[in-house]
């Protein structure tokens, strides 16, 4: 089996998903599916926010902002600026145009659409070759307790920047939620699974919840597909955001092998950075092929290099 001819579902979130997913799309084109966390999803102003969507969205079009890493390269921010001045709060920060998506998605909302289908029209606008699912349809959201009280996601991860300690996660709405037929269908053709180096708890956490998941990548491993995770913690420390802060916190390992440790009993391989190396013995303990190579991606290059070391390992 070729590259080409694999049938690749990738389970991915903020920035370090988007940027494996590029990768992967790079090299699998429209042979890829990118399963997307949506329990960051917040409402702005009156418009529904898909936060790791569009980031992804945005990466797989080429037209994300290189140095946030999050919106649209280009982007001005005249309307936030007017919003502001009528006293709406700024700290949630959207560009114009990345304001037209929220606008659009909203409305067919509105009118009944479902969000699969909204954003997979989105995408196809934005020439995405790769086919990019939400979750659920339904509302999840995720929410963390502090030793302030209970936050949602957005306020801890933008208003407070990751600054206070997690003591405890949850996935408001998760009980009632399901995994879409888009969703179930992508993992029951797959014949690789890729789990994003993407923070283990608030980004992968949620769509692993989701009723429906979980079982359906376990049938897929007993049918024969493959399922490889890509550390995101490298040196004991998250390449961007809180996911080493928040391991630590919540009571695991704050490292590779703990990120691996809690992906056991889903995943056959597991990809970790070379400056872990040493710990290799520690995932293969776990009973899982530890593959090490450089996961560090700073450019698209790097992006497809890595992306091409994942689904290798899975013929590991």
């Amino acid at each position: 089996m070729t590259a080409r001819s694999a049938t690749v579902v990738t389970l991915a979130g903020g920035v370090g998903g988007a940027k494996l997913a590029e990768g992967l799309q790079a090299i699998l084109g429209e042979n890829l599916t990118v399963i997307v966390n949506t329990a960051d999803d917040t409402e702005r102003h009156g418009l529904l926010v898909c936060a790791d969507h569009d980031t992804v969205m945005y990466t797989l079009a080429g037209l994300e902002n290189p140095e946030l890493g999050w919106g649209l390269a280009g982007d001005s921010w005249t309307v936030m600026t007017a919003l502001e001045r009528y006293g709406e709060e700024g700290w949630f920060r959207l560009g114009d145009q990345d304001l037209a998506t929220h606008i659009v998605r909203t409305a067919r909302l509105r009118d009944g659409e479902r969000l699969t289908a909204v954003n997979r029209e989105l995408q196809a606008r934005l020439g995405v070759r790769a086919a990019i699912l939400p979750m659920t349809d339904a509302s999840v959201r995720t929410e963390v307790r502090t030793d302030d009280g209970w936050l949602e996601f957005q306020d801890y991860f933008v208003r407070l920047r990751q600054a206070p300690d997690v003591r405890e996660v949850r996935f408001a709405g998760i009980e009632t939620a399901t995994a879409t037929a888009e969703v179930i269908a992508a993992i029951d053709a797959a014949t690789i699974v890729v789990i994003a180096p993407s923070n283990p708890i608030v980004s992968v956490g949620p769509i692993l919840a989701v009723p429906g998941i979980s079982d359906g990548l376990s049938n897929a491993r007993h049918r024969g597909a493959r399922v490889v995770a890509v550390s995101g913690i490298v040196g004991g420390k998250a390449l961007k955001g809180p996911a080493d802060r928040m391991l630590a916190t919540l009571g695991h390992e704050p490292t590779a092998v703990g990120v691996a440790r809690g992906y056991a009993g889903l995943i056959d391989a597991f990809v970790l950075d070379t400056i872990d190396a040493a710990l290799a013995p520690e995932v293969e303990a776990l009973g899982v092929a530890a593959v090490v190579a450089d996961t560090v991606m700073t450019d698209d290059a790097s992006r497809t290099r890595l992306a091409q070391v994942v689904l290798d390992a899975a013929r590991v």
